[in-house]
């Protein structure tokens, strides 16, 4: 393996995935979107099956309770079915068209049809809401499930260069958003979240772990004092 690709899914283990839903997770206000996908990943018993390698990644890696973990990292679970994306690292602009790419090609080599992402918009509180955007037809459905749509607004980054994206595609974009602190993690608003994926998606998921509050702040404590520093110099969610 020679250098750093532009951007490329490198497979770290074979998985047969079946036409999967994909759930995704940046880091943005409140670290909602890291903390329910990890949350996620925990509750269904998903194993990593691939990691994102580019040359537009800082040169960066993650540690847990001691253990090396790449900082963007791709998750299934047993039956092929679900697969999450997890980034644990702040990320500029430049390169993100390759990023996303990337991601696509995936996606859409797996056979996946839908990708939703999972974020938080900087606010004072939470306010125990879900919110959505998406295509009509998904924002229609997503109305009969309680979820909100966001009336009008623009999304930056990552997540908006996705839901772009997948404009061009024959791949669904969507994302739920939920009201978060823009200063610490905000395990609520991410319990939020994964309620209303299971309403929308006919889960189950257990919000129970979210509750530890020291837990998620003394583990996602310091990636969440970045993301207060990288939005400092860098947009964001606006609703």
């Amino acid at each position: 393996m020679q250098g750093y690709p532009d951007a490329e899914v490198f497979e770290t283990r074979k998985a047969d995935l079946r036409n999967p839903v994909i759930l995704a997770g940046f880091v943005g206000a409140g670290l909602v979107g890291p903390v329910a996908i990890n949350h996620i990943v925990t509750k269904l018993g998903m194993e990593e099956v691939a990691v994102l390698r580019s040359r537009h990644l800082p040169p960066s890696t993650v540690f847990m309770r001691g253990r090396l973990r790449h900082p963007f990292r791709f998750y299934a679970n047993r039956e092929g079915t679900i697969c999450a994306i997890i980034c644990e690292i702040t990320l500029k602009v430049d390169g993100v068209y390759d990023l996303v790419n990337s991601i696509l090609d995936w996606a859409e080599q797996k056979g996946s049809r839908e990708i939703a992402i999972l974020d938080g918009v900087a606010s004072k509180g939470h306010d125990g809401r879900a919110y959505c955007a998406a295509e009509e037809d998904l924002v229609r459905t997503m109305d009969e499930k309680g979820i909100s749509m966001i009336p009008q607004g623009f999304i930056t980054g990552i997540p908006g260069g996705i839901l772009s994206e997948c404009l061009t595609r024959r791949i669904r974009g969507l994302t739920l958003l939920a009201k978060a602190s823009s200063d610490e993690p905000d395990p609520a608003a991410a319990a939020t979240l994964v309620g209303a994926l299971n309403r929308f998606y006919d889960m189950d998921i257990d919000t129970e772990g979210l509750a530890e509050e020291e837990r998620i702040h003394e583990e996602f404590g310091e990636l969440s004092q970045k993301y207060a520093e990288h939005r400092a110099v860098a947009g964001g969610m606006y609703m």
